[in-house]
């Protein structure tokens, strides 16, 4: 591919008209080398079920009523209308459910075609599915008495702020590319590992358009689309229950390029100034699941070697990536880390605006906005989970109460001696904080 120059332009309004330009370039060499081929298709056909004998006899008899009730307009005349209209949807029913039972039967050993005919409904299922429970979870939270009267946790005062991006070189952003997984989105103008083995071409382009966003504090809107694929949680669950189905959520390579250049500055800042939850061991350099278990339990093995009782209660959260409310989060990322200015407005405008739709094969949904939540599948959101979650610690120092979080699970454990349960009061008090706090931060354990 040829090397392609933009003007350059750091603003604002610039950011979306620079990656608008860049892509329709790559589209436009993409075309000189394989031009797409135009086939004509002939134009929509009616419904076969539609053909049936008996439904075009119905419909022939709704028609005849309908039109001696517009001339006419007595009631009578309308009932008649009425009532054909309701027998003709009966039949067309009765038809549509007959052409599909003929085909699965006639296709029980073929999988691929009752996928393909499945396909087009589901996808607005699953959508209106994924939606509808952060919306039921969150209008549950909001109803919710234990609310009522809860203490705001007050943040800490923070030094050291950060309010400017730095730009990159074209070095960095080699290294972040190539270091970035090789997953492709079906938003992509090209394929992740075709993008990589092109990168030169497109370094001097792309840079200006990370830059851009960068500088101006804008995120383009045209990625900040996911495309979501349901996928069965396990093999041996029942695939007709959507609940059944995790929403796996894809974003545009370039959008996750973006953001992996201000996750690398965002956590050197905050690695810098101590600003993370030591107990944390979520989505962090160095830690896992493995570091968050051996303290736990190395902390229980003391405690037995002391003669001592532990106490441990796990919290799991529902959908809890789902459920973060913007602007809660962004109250997060200026108060208590010290976020401002540039740096602050971009994240307000990587937050707004953004939406998906659920595609299966060749299928997908309508757009469905998302007005909460850290997009899944971005390189940011656990990030952004760990900031959202920075008060709760607060909770348990307070009450004296050992924890330790990986993501949305966190454990709370202590120490009691035989006969001696007044520590048990600790831990309740302290449990009862934190479902009021997580209430308020519209937050929901699983039951």
């Amino acid at each position: 591919m040829k090397a392609i120059s933009l003007t350059p332009s750091i603003s604002a309004d610039s950011v979306d008209f620079l990656l608008d330009s860049f892509i329709s370039k790559v589209k436009s060499a993409i075309d000189d080398i394989a031009p797409v081929k135009v086939r004509k298709k002939s134009g929509r056909q009616k419904a076969p079920w539609r053909n049936s004998t008996a439904v075009q006899n119905m419909k022939r008899q709704c028609r005849k009523a309908e039109r001696m009730w517009r001339k006419t307009k007595l009631v009578v005349h309308y009932n008649i209308y009425k009532d054909s209209l309701h027998a003709f949807n009966m039949e067309l029913g009765k038809a549509r459910q007959t052409f599909f039972s003929n085909i699965i039967n006639c296709n029980l050993n073929n999988t691929r075609t009752l996928f393909e005919m499945l396909s087009n409904s589901k996808c607005s299922e699953f959508a209106s599915f994924f939606s509808d429970k952060i919306n039921n979870i969150r209008k549950v939270i909001s109803t919710s008495l234990s609310c009522a009267g809860v203490r705001q946790i007050r943040a800490p005062e923070k030094v050291v702020t950060l309010s400017d991006f730095h730009k990159i070189d074209g070095k960095i952003l080699v290294e972040t590319v190539q270091h970035l997984k090789t997953s492709t989105c079906a938003l992509d103008t090209l394929p992740t590992s075709f993008f990589k083995s092109v990168l030169n071409s497109l370094e001097a382009d792309l840079l200006e358009v990370v830059n851009a966003s960068l500088l101006s504090g804008s995120f383009p809107n045209s990625l900040k689309t996911a495309v979501v694929k349901p996928l069965l949680k396990k093999n041996n669950l029942d695939k007709t229950i959507l609940s059944n189905y995790r929403p796996i959520s894809n974003l545009p390579f370039i959008g996750k390029i973006i953001e992996k250049v201000v996750f690398n500055q965002l956590n050197k800042f905050l690695s810098s100034n101590g600003y993370f939850d030591n107990f944390q061991s979520g989505f962090r350099p160095h830690h896992s699941t493995e570091t968050a278990l051996i303290k736990i339990i190395n902390d229980i093995r003391l405690n037995t070697d002391s003669g001592k009782l532990s106490v441990l209660v796990l919290l799991d959260l529902s959908a809890a990536f789902d459920t973060v409310d913007h602007n809660i989060l962004l109250d997060r990322l200026e108060n208590w880390v010290g976020l401002s200015g540039i740096v602050l407005k971009w994240f307000r405008s990587y937050l707004d605006g953004r939406d998906y739709y659920v595609s299966i094969g060749d299928h997908k949904s309508e757009w469905t906005s998302m007005t909460c939540g850290v997009p899944q599948g971005s390189i940011l959101a656990p990030l952004l989970f760990n900031l959202y979650m920075l008060p709760m610690s607060q909770i348990m120092r307070k009450n004296q109460i050992a924890y330790h979080s990986y993501a949305d699970d966190t454990q709370l454990y202590l120490a009691l001696s035989p006969n001696d349960y007044r520590p048990i009061d600790s831990l309740c008090q302290c449990i009862d904080e934190v479902n009021s706090w997580m209430c308020q931060n519209f937050l929901v354990k699983q039951r």
